[in-house]
């Protein structure tokens, strides 16, 4: 009975050892193709972001009007910059650029819409386009396709193309979002552009209607005992302050120095002020002479040349350009760059 037993048990393991190994080793094989599968699983999304920046381009939808737009990216396509990029560790972007009609690196335009290039030759190893290297041709192109009358879709596409192996190299993006970022900064120049031009209208029509109560006010009361008359000197500063000090106000702090309120506080005599007044809002035309331009743009028309030391009132501020009166009362742009401050 025993021996029954015992055999009866040695039958069962027998019976259970080969269902117990087939487990252990499907266990094993299942855990190590999961590590395998989790370590290439990394691999294949570095390989997929490695490829997806490349080559798209960007497509964006302005608030703008086309023909804002357009003059926009005229201006910025003749700056002579590609910025996002560079030639080795040179400057943060490249130089030399030239506005053209077309280029070979791209495909002819075939969708519609305005068509824009800004083309630097013999451009040397670039960065952030893909595996770039040697000297060729560095583009950039811009597509501008209006959306009704207030919006246009705006297209911007960065290549590069290798000068003997004629290989394309596709931008990784950067090019395309820093010129963007240009064109985008412009339009907000405008905008606050519009707005301080409103804003010196409205301060010069006050001004304009103070001087005459002013003068109303003179005529009607006039008595036997007549004021001193001022000298004629301190009456021209008088009469040339107004103006200057209305376009004071459309000023920001941080282009107005505390001496105004300083040489109040003084009692500083009233010709004193003005010449202060002066040397905070005139500029000096640069040599050689700057083109006073009738929009903030350099595709815009010039007005007239202005010479090396022409004198001139700064309206409106924004960051490239100064919308400036001449001595004649001409009002036009010069680009901030070709003035310098009074001695």
């Amino acid at each position: 009975m025993e021996k029954l037993v015992a055999d009866t048990l040695v039958a069962q393991e027998t019976r259970q050892k080969p269902r117990s190994r087939p487990t252990q080793l499907s266990r094993r094989t299942l855990a190590a193709a999961a590590l395998l599968l989790a370590a290439a699983v990394p691999s294949l999304q570095a390989r997929e972001k490695d490829k997806l920046p490349y080559g798209e381009g960007l497509i964006v939808n302005v608030p703008y009007p086309e023909p804002v737009v357009e003059q926009v990216v005229k201006d910025v396509v003749q700056n002579g910059l590609i910025r996002g990029t560079k030639e080795y560790n040179k400057d943060e972007y490249v130089s030399g650029a030239q506005a053209a009609d077309s280029t070979r690196v791209f495909p002819p335009w075939t969708q519609g819409g305005k068509v824009f290039y800004k083309v630097r030759l013999q451009a040397l190893d670039p960065r952030n386009f893909k595996d770039s290297g040697d000297m060729g041709t560095l583009a950039v192109r811009y597509v501008l396709q209006p959306q009704g009358d207030k919006n246009t879709v705006l297209r911007i596409d960065a290549i590069f193309v290798e000068e003997f192996r004629r290989v394309a190299h596709a931008s990784n993006g950067s090019v395309e979002g820093s010129e963007y970022k240009d064109i985008h900064d412009r339009l907000d120049a405008i905008d606050v552009m519009k707005q301080q031009t409103a804003e010196a209208e409205q301060e010069n029509q006050q001004a304009r209607l103070k001087k005459q109560g002013q003068a109303v006010s003179s005529s009607q009361g006039v008595s036997s005992s007549q004021p001193a008359t001022p000298a004629p000197e301190t009456a021209a500063a008088a009469t040339d302050a107004v103006p200057r000090v209305a376009a004071l106000a459309q000023r920001s702090p941080a282009e107005l120095s505390p001496v105004q309120t300083q040489s109040q506080a003084a009692g500083q005599t009233l010709e004193q002020h003005v010449q202060e007044l002066r040397h905070q809002v005139e500029r000096l035309v640069k040599a050689p002479g700057a083109p006073l331009k009738s929009a903030p743009f350099h595709t815009a028309s010039t007005l007239s040349p202005l010479t090396t030391g022409t004198e001139v009132l700064i309206l409106i501020s924004t960051p490239y350009w100064y919308g400036v009166e001449t001595r004649e009362g001409q009002h036009g742009w010069i680009y901030r760059d070709e003035l310098e401050p009074l001695p």
